[in-house]
C-alpha cells in the first residue's frame, strides 16, 4: 500500500472492510495511511453474517485521519467523484 501511495498519489481507494477472507476496518484503516487517500469507498462486507465489518466500523477507526471521506454505496449504487 505504501508503494501504491508513494508512486501513484491515488485520490480514491475501494478497500475491502468485511473481515473474514479481506481486511476488517482496521486493517483498511492502517491501508488508508499507508496509501494516503482523502477518499474511500468501502467494499465486501455485510452481504452474509460473516462478514462482519462495517462502514460505522471503519469510521471509527479512521476519526484519527483529517478530512478524510467515506463514501458509503448500497448495493447497485453508484457514485460520481
Amino acid at each position: 500500500m505504501k508503494l501504491i501511495g508513494d508512486l501513484f498519489h491515488p485520490d480514491i481507494a475501494l478497500l475491502p472492510i468485511g473481515g473474514l477472507y479481506t481486511m476488517g476496518p482496521r486493517l483498511a484503516a492502517h491501508a488508508i495511511k499507508l496509501l494516503g487517500v482523502k477518499r474511500v469507498i468501502p467494499m465486501h462486507f455485510g452481504t452474509f453474517p460473516a462478514l462482519t465489518g462495517s462502514p460505522a466500523a471503519l469510521r471509527e477507526a479512521t476519526a484519527d485521519i483529517p478530512g478524510l471521506q467515506i463514501i458509503e454505496l448500497k448495493p447497485g449504487a453508484s457514485a460520481r467523484v
